[in-house]
C-alpha cells in the first residue's frame, strides 16, 4: 500500500527518509521545540536516524503514523505530526506535532492537524483522538480548542522531560464533533 501522502493548501504530509535526520536533528536540538515534547533535546544526527527509523518500524506494525511535514515546493521539512498509541479495536489514538520554531505562528500547525484529523476519521474510521499537553504549553492548548478538542482533565506528573516530572492536560475530539 505504500505510507500516506496528504496534501493541504500550503503543506504535503509524507513519508519521512534518512535523508530528513539533518534537518530534524537541527530543530529537535532546540530547547524551544523540545520544551513541551516529552523528550531531551537530540546530542547528535545519529538520533534523528533513530527516531525516523522507529516511526517507520512502527507505523509497518500499525501502531505509529507520523508524517514529515513540508512546505510544497521546497522540499523544507518544517516539522512532523501524526498519530501514536493507535488502538484499532477500540478506534482511537492519540495525536502530537512539532514544527521547527521558524514556522511558528504562521497556522503550519493547525493546516497539518486538519489534514491528520481527516485521515484519521476518515480513512482510519477512528471515533476518539486524543492528545496530551503540558499545562505550561498554551500555544498548544488553543490550537486543539480551536480544532474542536475538549478538555478532559489533569494528568498529574505525566511526562518526564530533562528529569522533571510535568502535569500535563488531556483533550479529546469525537468522530461525531468534528467539523461542527
Amino acid at each position: 500500500m505504500g505510507f500516506p501522502k496528504l496534501e493541504t493548501e500550503r503543506l504535503q504530509l509524507r513519508e519521512l527518509t534518512l535523508l530528513d535526520a539533518e534537518t530534524m536533528f537541527r530543530y529537535f536540538s532546540k530547547e524551544s521545540v523540545i520544551r513541551y515534547f516529552g523528550m531531551d533535546s537530540f546530542e547528535n544526527i545519529e538520533q534523528a536516524k533513530t527516531t525516523i527509523q522507529t516511526f517507520k518500524n512502527r507505523y509497518e506494525e500499525g501502531s505509529v503514523f507520523r508524517w514529515g511535514i513540508e512546505k510544497k515546493g521546497t522540499g523544507q521539512l518544517i516539522g512532523t505530526c501524526g498519530f501514536h498509541l493507535i488502538n484499532h479495536h477500540h478506534k482511537r489514538a492519540e495525536i502530537g506535532y512539532e514544527l521547527d520554531d521558524t514556522y511558528w505562528g504562521q497556522g503550519y500547525a493547525s493546516e497539518a492537524l486538519q489534514a491528520i484529523l481527516a485521515y484519521g476519521f476518515e480513512t482510519l474510521q477512528l471515533i476518539r483522538i486524543a492528545a496530551v499537553v503540558y499545562v505550561e504549553n498554551k500555544a498548544s492548548q488553543k490550537l486543539l480548542s480551536k480544532a474542536g478538542f475538549q478538555e478532559e482533565g489533569l494528568l498529574r506528573k505525566h511526562m518526564i522531560q530533562n528529569g522533571v516530572a510535568h502535569d500535563t492536560i488531556l483533550y479529546s475530539l469525537l468522530k461525531e464533533e468534528w467539523k461542527k
